[in-house]
């Protein structure tokens, strides 16, 4: 039971913050960005405000993602951040103190895990557990992850890849790959300026990766405009991409994603492997939304590719089930109690 309501469950992303609460569905979606004065460290702005101030601050401003590749990278701004938005989800409630279930990458280490409990329960969590990304979307996905049968996810984040495959409620074998939408991103701005020798900022090559991206090039032919600065005279300008240029800048980090589904695949035991056929491989984050990637996985591993409703939700949904099911789940959950053992 999740008491008073006040239980929550926190997709810390690296890219977006969502917080799941029962009855309410996903109460917050948020840019994981905080914009901060360098000088004094205070800090000006958290979320959505932060994020429209990327690349376009005066220089004693700077907006930090706090979150890298999955992890903290910076924990005091982490802490601050995540306060924030808890706040924020609870507003009336503010002064209950309610349990936390935050998911994190399959392959953290036991530093890193230490960093989000602490950073949770100083933000004002009464309890903190840890949840696997890919179970937490298990389950936000509507999977019986409980039965003595194999499922697959893939939970393609902004900093990571997690894929998994669960039975009996926990996870068989996995593999995280920090390769998620940023590194999509970042081959999107090396490409214009390689072969364009144009300068764009991240929120650009985000805007193209959406209008005129791909992971299969015979799925999408489209053009778009894109305004950067030019490499060599340093002036504005504008030039025409195609998809077709996008699918090129996109396949090696693709490549790497869909590498990384065949190992876990091919360590898969073989009756788990055949209930994967029959089930097919759920896909899961804001990346697994990158336009004909569900058919490209498809054509590659020659199994049944699904993407829920809500892709990006799911992760969010499935901490706020597993505090639901924390009897059945409690002893392979990490949680804060760890803090006090020394």
């Amino acid at each position: 039971m999740l008491g008073f309501n006040t239980d929550i469950g926190v997709d810390l992303g690296t890219a977006t913050v969502l917080i799941f609460q029962k009855g309410n569905g996903v109460i917050l979606n948020e840019p994981s960005v905080v914009a901060v004065e360098q000088d004094s460290g205070k800090v000006l702005a958290v979320g959505k405000d932060a994020y429209n101030m990327i690349g376009r601050t005066p220089g004693n401003i700077v907006a930090i993602r706090p979150m890298r590749e999955g992890v903290i990278a910076d924990f005091n701004i982490t802490e601050t951040m995540l306060k924030h938005f808890i706040q924020r989800a609870l507003k009336k409630r503010k002064f209950m103190k309610p349990r936390v279930m935050v998911c994190v990458p399959a392959g953290i280490t036991s530093v890193e895990q230490r960093a989000v409990l602490e950073a949770a329960t100083r933000a004002g969590a009464k309890q903190t557990f840890l949840i696997e990304e890919p179970r937490a979307a298990a389950l936000g996905a509507n999977l019986d992850i409980f039965e003595p049968s194999g499922s697959m996810v893939v939970d393609i984040g902004g900093g990571t890849t997690d894929v998994a495959v669960l039975s009996l409620g926990d996870i068989v074998t996995s593999e995280s790959l920090r390769v998620g939408g940023d590194k999509f991103d970042d081959a999107i701005v090396q490409h214009m300026k390689n072969e364009l020798n144009l300068y764009i900022g991240e929120r650009t090559a985000e805007m193209i990766k959406k209008e005129v991206g791909t992971a299969h090039l015979d799925l999408r032919s489209e053009e778009m405009e894109v305004r950067g600065r030019d490499q060599l005279s340093g002036l504005p300008r504008t030039v025409t991409v195609s998809s077709e240029q996008i699918y090129e800048a996109l396949k090696s980090p693709v490549e790497s994603i869909i590498s990384c589904i065949r190992r876990v695949m091919e360590t898969t035991p073989p009756e788990l492997s055949a209930d994967i056929m029959d089930k097919g491989i759920v896909i899961t984050g804001g990346g697994s939304m990158l336009y004909g990637f569900d058919r490209l996985l498809a054509d590659n591993v020659k199994t049944p590719v699904h993407l829920p409703e809500d892709p990006i939700g799911s992760v969010a949904e499935g901490t706020g089930k597993a505090l639901e099911y924390l009897d059945q789940l409690e002893h392979s959950l990490i949680s804060n109690k760890i803090l006090t053992k020394r």
